[in-house]
């Protein structure tokens, strides 16, 4: 049978068809010639340096050793080298040689399943092909051919381990057709098996052993462990973590291993998981594995922490990240009392590392996850102020029309602080000292009190999140309280921009939002005044030197309001002048069709104002509600006189018309005026509306005109100092004459007298 050697040669197309017996003769006379060479040279070399040795016999020693080198060289050559190989020096022969005697060794040992003593030889065979390819003399072709052979004979290794590992490391996995979630990690299994194997092979863990340290001396182990740790992470540590109905179960069975499953319980019903069970969980995991698949006393020391380190590092940080995101960030505490509790948690921490580390799973000193935990005050401070961003924002894309009544004895509830220190006491007492002596007279009581209204409900508990939010930093960190008050101040700005954009239509189409939209901004500002002055002496620099303060908000919540409610009043002004439109101008009234017209337009007019009047009552602060209603309708009278002023042609019929829809207006208009529900506590409002209605006098004495005589008008005009002459210039009142009377002496005469 053709040896290894010679199968390679062949397969390289060095080995030439000559008679092998032929070249075998003259290379053993060859090699005869060399060793007689040899011998004359150390006879020589004995001559020359007899002086420096101790005896003949060492000269005699080293003679054979060199004779046993050249038979053995010479035993290869007849039974293994070709002519091809005697065209190099001797010292690749012996290199072919050796790399030939370990493929034979590694097939034998893969064959008995030998793997640390197969990897071995392997290992053996590539420093042989190492050292050829040292020699220059080497042909490539026959590098390249047993290189190949080595790859391949590696990978057929790897092969083998591999099988090995997939029968000592046994997954079960849901398919990645169902969805993921709880319930598919339920069909999780790992067993790492203990089985017997079948006579003449090597059991478990003896056998897994041999496969690890195999992988190790291969280079393949870290890769191995790394596709392990995927798995392992995937499919039990983070569902572990993630969720808290999961737990693992660990069952040992003689003969046959140990199984860990995932399962549920049926008891849990915490949406998320404490730290302590996170980490018991976890350590139940990896104390088994340490155990029953790294913890075998047939590997060496080293291989064992090296197996630990690598799975250590690969899972820690993503692990660590898990728990973080998944566990820590969800028991950090929601208010400031529970922060000594946390100590606990930290404590769990430390534990669950310091196991980590008897284990070897983790090196040095600290992690992420124990600085997180560490670093409560920092995390609480965030959190916090993330959880506050999140409910404000939800206020305020609620519904506005839930509302509640404010009134002038309404105050915030503000908590009870404890009492400054005594540095901020003694500023306290001089800034009283100053204010008692520049005020010696006290303001009135219902100074700095806001008017009876209506304000969203979420608004008012968008205050009170404020307050608690201040109460938080009130005896925190510096760093934390910062970080609280600029997220209070952050909550204002964040109305400021969102309520406005968010509600735009409907602020737009509703006019009891925009009523409510600016009481809203009207309270946020007048708090704002003086919330901060509460907190500023409880709160660490640079808060209590006056950084605390909410006062430059205040003008732009007022003009944000104001803004608001205005832009309601000129859509309802401009809906009020489209239905007078629809008059014809009151010309012609004597027309059945444009009398009809008119008084419809004066009638919607008045309904409009009516509901108004009514969607706003008990809404707008007294004051605003008038001047708005007075506003409204004097945009409507205004729209009227100027109609009527521009009639060049009055008939007596048309005055008369023209006279009662203006009374009509005069009588229902001051109705419109109902800002409390009590009706009789509105009449005064209504005796009032002058007040509110810049145009009303005039608007009334046109009335008066369109019925009086060319006397009376002459008389209400009393040389321009009649109540004619305070609501209409002389052209105006000449041009309502030309209108309504025809052209005669007399009227001629009363144009005369207005002047």
């Amino acid at each position: 049978m053709a040896s290894f050697v010679t199968e390679v040669l062949a397969s390289s197309g060095k080995l030439e068809k000559e008679d092998l017996s032929g070249k075998i003769s003259k290379m053993s006379r060859k090699v005869e010639d060399t060793k007689e060479e040899v011998c004359d040279m150390i006879n020589k070399r004995y001559n020359d340096f007899l002086p420096s040795l101790q005896s003949s016999e060492e000269l005699m020693l080293q003679v054979d050793a060199v004779s046993k080198e050249m038979d053995t060289l010479k035993n290869c050559i007849e039974n293994e080298v070709c002519m091809k190989l005697f065209k190099v020096k001797v010292e690749p022969g012996l290199i072919l040689f050796h790399f030939h005697s370990a493929m034979e060794e590694f097939n034998k040992a893969l064959l008995e399943k030998k793997y640390v003593d197969a990897a071995n030889r392997l290992e053996r065979a590539r420093n042989s092909v190492g050292s050829l390819k040292r020699w220059k003399t080497s042909e490539l072709p026959l590098l390249s051919a047993l290189s190949s052979e080595l790859t391949v004979q590696r990978e057929n290794l790897i092969y083998h381990l591999g099988d090995e590992w997939k029968r000592l490391v046994i997954w079960k996995l849901p398919s990645t057709k169902e969805p993921a979630g709880e319930m598919s990690f339920l069909k999780v299994e790992l067993k790492l098996s203990s089985a017997c194997s079948k006579d003449g092979e090597l059991k478990p863990p003896t056998l897994l052993s041999s496969v690890l340290q195999a992988l190790a001396i291969q280079g393949d182990l870290q890769h191995k462990i790394k596709l392990f740790s995927q798995v392992l992470l995937k499919n039990i540590l983070k569902p572990l973590v993630m969720y808290a109905s999961l737990s693992v179960r660990v069952t040992e069975q003689q003969g046959e291993g140990t199984t860990l499953a995932l399962q549920c319980l049926e008891e849990s019903d915490e949406e998320r998981c404490a730290p302590s069970k996170v980490y018991n969980k976890l350590l139940l995991v990896l104390k088994t594995l340490h155990s029953h698949l790294l913890g075998t006393v047939w590997l060496h020391i080293l291989v064992v922490k090296y197996i630990l380190a690598i799975l250590g590092e690969l899972i820690w940080e993503e692990m660590s990240h898990t728990i973080i995101h998944e566990c820590l960030v969800h028991s950090i505490p929601t208010n400031s009392s529970q922060l000594e509790k946390y100590n606990t948690v930290i404590k769990e921490t430390e534990e669950f590392e310091k196991s980590l580390k008897e284990m070897e799973y983790l090196q040095g000193d600290s992690t992420d996850l124990l600085k997180y935990a560490r670093d409560v005050n920092c995390h609480f401070a965030s959190k916090k102020c993330k959880d506050v961003i999140v409910a404000a924002r939800k206020l305020m894309t609620s519904k506005m029309h839930n509302t509640v009544k404010i009134t002038p004895d309404s105050k915030l509830r503000l908590p009870k602080l404890p009492a400054p220190s005594s540095e901020g006491k003694v500023k306290q007492e001089i800034l009283k000292e100053e204010v008692t002596m520049e005020n010696s007279k006290q303001l009135s009581a219902w100074s700095l009190r806001l008017p009876a209204c209506r304000i969203s409900e979420s608004v008012q508990q968008l205050m009170e999140l404020a307050l608690d939010t201040l109460c938080e930093a009130v005896g925190s960190s510096t760093q934390s309280a910062l970080q609280l008050f600029f997220t209070v101040r952050n909550i204002f700005q964040l109305f400021y921009d969102v309520v406005p954009t968010y509600h735009k239509e409907n602020l737009l189409k509703f006019p009891h939002l925009a009523a409510i939209q600016h009481n809203n901004c009207m309270y946020l500002a007048h708090h704002l005044l003086t919330l901060g002055h509460h907190f500023r002496n409880h709160l660490p620099q640079p808060l209590s030197e006056g950084v605390a303060t909410f006062v430059d908000m205040v003008p732009g919540f007022r003009k944000l309001g104001a803004q608001c409610f205005l832009a309601q009043l000129n859509v309802q002004r401009a809906e009020l002048l489209e239905r007078l439109s629809t008059a014809h101008n009151f010309c012609n009234l004597d027309d059945e069709d444009n009398y009809t017209a008119a008084s419809k337009a004066v009638r919607q007019v008045i309904h409009q104002l009516k509901q108004l009047g009514t969607v706003w009552q008990d809404v707008l602060p007294v004051s605003i509600y008038c001047k708005a209603m007075g506003n409204l309708l004097n945009t409507a009278i205004t729209e009227v006189t100027a109609k009527i002023m521009m009639l060049e042609d009055i008939s007596s019929e048309d005055g008369n018309h023209l006279q009662t829809l203006c009374q009509t207006i005069i009588d229902e208009g001051p109705l419109v005026f109902i800002p409390l529900a009590e009706e009789k506590k509105n009449k005064n409002y209504q005796e009032e509306v002058p007040l509110y209605v810049k145009k009303w006098g005039t608007f009334k004495e046109l009335v008066i005109v369109l019925q009086a005589n060319l006397q009376e008008i002459v008389d209400r005009w009393a040389d321009s100092k009649g109540p004619l002459a305070m609501e209409f210039s002389s052209s105006e009142v000449k041009s309502l004459i030309r209108a309504l009377f025809q052209n005669t002496e007399r009227r001629a005469a009363a144009l005369a007298k207005i002047k």
